[in-house]
């Protein structure tokens, strides 16, 4: 997983703009999460699905305005990877997501973390944690 400004996915590659970092704001600027994940052997050919949720540093959902009130930030989708051709037989087989998201209102000086489970479960480095700056002093 990898904080950045955009990213997005072709011909199965990642394209990462701005990515790498840990801090951001004080004001909502847009930004994106690219995730790469090796799918076992023995999981590929069956549906799996991924939740990727945004958490405040005491592990609460962080709620956005929709027109249907206060949402938790989520994300969710399925996908299903083939045992490509001409790979050896127990190779891991990559498959990318790239999630883009307009400008999100965050408190300032404030710790969340994006958490990543994939058929209900998180993973070994499925978390990644972020900080919004302070806003500076008024003149």
């Amino acid at each position: 997983m990898l904080l950045c400004d955009a990213a997005q996915v072709a011909d199965g590659k990642l394209y990462i703009l701005g990515g790498g970092w840990s801090l951001i704001g004080p004001d909502p600027v847009p930004s994106a999460v690219a995730l790469k994940v090796d799918v076992d052997w023995h999981e590929a050919e069956h549906e799996h699905h991924w939740e990727l949720f945004l958490e405040d540093a005491d592990g609460r959902p962080v709620l956005v305005e929709t027109p249907d009130g206060a949402q938790p930030l989520e994300v969710r989708g399925d996908f299903t990877v083939a045992h490509p051709p001409g790979i050896p037989e127990g190779s891991p087989i990559d498959v990318a997501f790239a999630v883009n998201f307009g400008p999100i209102p965050l408190a300032p000086a404030t710790r969340y973390t994006w958490r990543l489970t994939i058929d209900g479960e998180s993973l070994p480095g499925a978390s990644l944690g972020f900080t919004t700056r302070p806003r500076p002093p008024a003149p």
